[in-house]
C-alpha cells in the first residue's frame, strides 16, 4: 500500500511539470553566438518566432532550464520557453510577466507575458499573440484555444524578480 501512495505521489509530479526557474541566479554566459542571439530577438514577437522555428516541445518534470542551457539543447517545455522568452524581453527592457497555470487536476502550464503598448503579448510556448488587455483575458485564451478542455482553476502571476504579483482562484 505504501508503495502505491509513493508511486501515486510521483505519478502526479511527473505529470504537473517543472517549477520555476528563477533568473535572479542566472548568468549570462560568455558565449557570442547565445550573446548575439539576445541581442538580435529585441522584440517579443522575434523571441516567439525564434523559439517556434528552432525549440522542439520535450516536456521534463525534475528540472527547470535556464535560458542558455535551452539555447544549446533547442528542446524544452513550457516552463523553459516562457523562461527564455521573460529573460530576453527583459534584457531589452520589456515589462515582463511569468503566468503559472494551475487545472482542475492540478497539472501546471506556463505562459510568458510582455507589456508591449498598452497590452499584453504573450509567447505560449512558442507561439507569439498579441492584444491582451488583462492576465486573465490571457488564461481565458490559452485554457480555451492552445490547451483545449483544461479548465483552469487557478493562477499566479510573477514579476520577473518572481516575487508573486497576483493570485486568482476560479470560482
Amino acid at each position: 500500500m505504501k508503495k502505491l501512495f509513493l508511486l501515486s505521489i510521483l505519478f502526479i509530479f511527473l505529470l504537473s511539470g517543472c517549477d520555476i526557474y528563477n533568473l535572479n541566479y542566472f548568468t549570462l554566459p560568455d558565449d557570442a553566438e547565445f550573446l548575439a542571439l539576445v541581442q538580435e530577438l529585441d522584440t517579443p514577437q522575434k523571441i516567439g518566432d525564434y523559439m517556434s522555428d528552432n525549440f522542439t516541445y520535450k516536456l521534463h518534470t525534475f528540472y527547470a532550464l535556464d535560458p542558455y542551457i535551452l539555447w544549446q539543447n533547442k528542446e524544452g517545455d513550457c516552463n523553459d520557453f516562457a523562461t527564455f522568452g521573460i529573460f530576453i524581453a527583459d534584457y531589452h527592457n520589456y515589462e515582463t510577466y511569468l503566468i503559472k497555470v494551475f487545472n482542475e487536476t492540478s497539472l501546471r502550464h506556463y505562459i510568458a507575458v510582455y507589456k508591449e503598448y498598452d497590452y499584453y503579448s504573450i509567447t505560449d510556448n512558442q507561439y507569439y499573440f498579441l492584444g491582451f488587455n488583462n492576465f486573465k483575458e490571457i488564461v481565458n485564451f490559452d485554457s480555451e484555444y492552445m490547451i483545449p478542455n483544461r479548465k483552469w482553476s487557478k493562477y499566479i502571476v510573477y514579476d520577473y524578480d518572481m516575487d508573486i504579483f497576483e493570485t486568482v482562484y476560479n470560482n
